[in-house]
């Protein structure tokens, strides 16, 4: 039997233009860290509550790799006994990981 998955919150990093933008130099564990810090402070959580993160993540190489949702989620106070998921799709990578997400959640325990 699954689960009903909904979605209680969204966050999301600024889209800015690539090489020249104004986030061009901010590493991407800080932005993740405020993706994380705010979609859970909008579904009205404690960060102890989650067990996994699930990040899309366009490209997934050089400071966002080495599993970058993981480390925001960290950052952003999230206990270390929460895993971490990057799905990188490049332009489906976002919609992608809700797809993941919600299946996670509604196969939970089958």
């Amino acid at each position: 039997m699954s689960r009903d998955a909904v979605i209680v919150s969204t966050a999301r990093t600024p889209i800015g233009k690539a090489f020249r933008g104004a986030f061009n130099a901010t590493h991407p564990q800080v932005m993740g860290s405020h993706v994380v810090k705010h979609a859970v402070e909008r579904a009205g959580i404690e960060p102890g509550e989650i067990e996994d993160v699930v990040f899309g993540c366009g490209v997934a190489e050089g400071p966002a790799g080495f599993n970058i949702a993981r480390a925001s989620a960290i950052r952003a106070g999230v206990p270390v006994t929460a895993g971490g998921m990057v799905v990188s799709r490049h332009c489906a990578s976002g919609l992608q990981a809700i797809a993941v997400a919600a299946r996670m959640v509604a196969m939970e325990g089958t």
